[in-house]
């Protein structure tokens, strides 16, 4: 009867440390990875977030004045001194492309504790192409090589108005957060904070 107690208490305790082991095994939490391993996962799978936007300008080279430093001031009184007498008009159509590129993310952008991870997203990029095909001159005075400058100076222009319109880079930088907490959230992180600047190190 001893005996039977003692392989019945052996049973039991096996069944219970087994039974520990497993759960240990099942409920450990996962590694997370840390920055470095962050920024390896996150240039697998980012590219270049982008939200492009169609723009046109109708621009007048005899127009009433204009105040110098406004965004596409500039370019009329460039057509006003360019052009003796300035004559004519144009419709500038323009494709915009704000963008946040998620592979410039690097370690000094990142922070992870526990299962909490802040980021610094880059800075937006604004890139603009004109569509010439679709670009009207009428009735100008301009030569070939003036068209060109007023053409680039029209894309100057372009980007400077998007690159001040503080609700495209909203929607710009809303995609590529949308990138990034899904990445972090499938690696098993629960909370994602995209942060101007990461704080600094907590003191003891």
């Amino acid at each position: 009867m001893r005996n039977a107690s003692a392989v019945l208490i052996a049973c039991l305790l096996a069944a219970a440390l087994g039974a520990g082991a497993v759960w240990h095994f099942t409920h450990r939490a996962d590694k997370l990875p840390d920055p470095p391993a962050l920024v390896l996962k996150v240039r697998e799978v980012a590219r270049l977030e982008t939200l492009d936007v169609s723009l046109y300008k109708k621009i007048d080279f005899s127009p009433d004045p204009q105040p110098s430093g406004s965004t596409w001031g500039d370019v009329v009184q460039w057509a006003s001194y360019s052009l003796r007498p300035p004559r004519g008009r144009a419709i500038i159509f323009a494709d915009a492309h704000l963008g946040v590129d998620l592979r410039k993310l690097d370690v000094g952008s990142l922070r992870v504790s526990g299962r909490k991870v802040q980021a610094v997203l880059p800075p937006t990029r604004v890139q603009v192409e004109l569509r010439p095909a679709e670009t009207e001159i009428i009735g100008s005075n301009l030569d070939s090589k003036q068209t060109a400058e007023l053409f680039e100076r029209a894309r100057t222009a372009f980007e400077r108005e998007v690159a001040q319109d503080p609700q495209l880079a909203a929607q710009a930088r809303a995609s590529a957060e949308q990138t990034l907490r899904s990445l972090f959230v499938g690696l098993g992180f629960t909370e994602v904070e995209f942060v101007k600047e990461l704080p600094g190190p907590a003191r003891g």
